[in-house]
C-alpha cells in the first residue's frame, strides 16, 4: 500500500490550510447534491487531466462513499509517482458524521 488513510478531521484541518487537494470519486449527480468544502469531482473523464496538472509533491486526498473505492483512487496515485495520498477514512459517510462543512 502505497497510500495512507486519514481521518475526517485531519483531512478537514488538511483542506482549510488551502495546501492539499480534495478528490471526490462518487458519481457526478451525487457531488453535485452535496459535497466536502473544497472538494473537486474527479472522474474518468477528467483524471488524466488532473494528472497532469497536479506536482508529484502535492498533498491528494481521495474521497468516495464509504472510504472503499477510494482506495483503489489512491492506490493508483500512488504508483503514478504522486508522494502523499490519501484515501478518506469513511469516504463522504465519515466526512458527514464528523459533521464537517459541505456544500450543496
Amino acid at each position: 500500500m502505497n497510500f495512507q488513510e486519514i481521518s475526517p478531521q485531519d483531512a478537514w484541518e488538511l483542506v482549510k490550510t488551502d495546501s492539499v487537494v480534495l478528490a471526490d470519486i462518487r458519481k457526478l449527480e451525487d457531488f453535485q447534491i452535496s459535497h466536502a468544502q473544497g472538494a473537486i469531482h474527479l472522474g474518468n473523464e477528467n483524471l488524466q487531466q488532473y494528472i497532469n496538472q497536479w506536482e508529484y509533491e502535492d498533498p491528494i486526498i481521495i474521497s468516495c462513499y464509504h472510504g472503499i473505492s477510494s482506495r483503489s483512487i489512491a492506490e493508483f496515485l500512488a504508483n503514478q509517482g504522486f508522494e502523499h495520498v490519501y484515501s478518506l477514512t469513511g469516504g463522504f459517510e465519515g466526512w458527514q458524521k464528523a459533521e464537517l462543512p459541505v456544500e450543496k
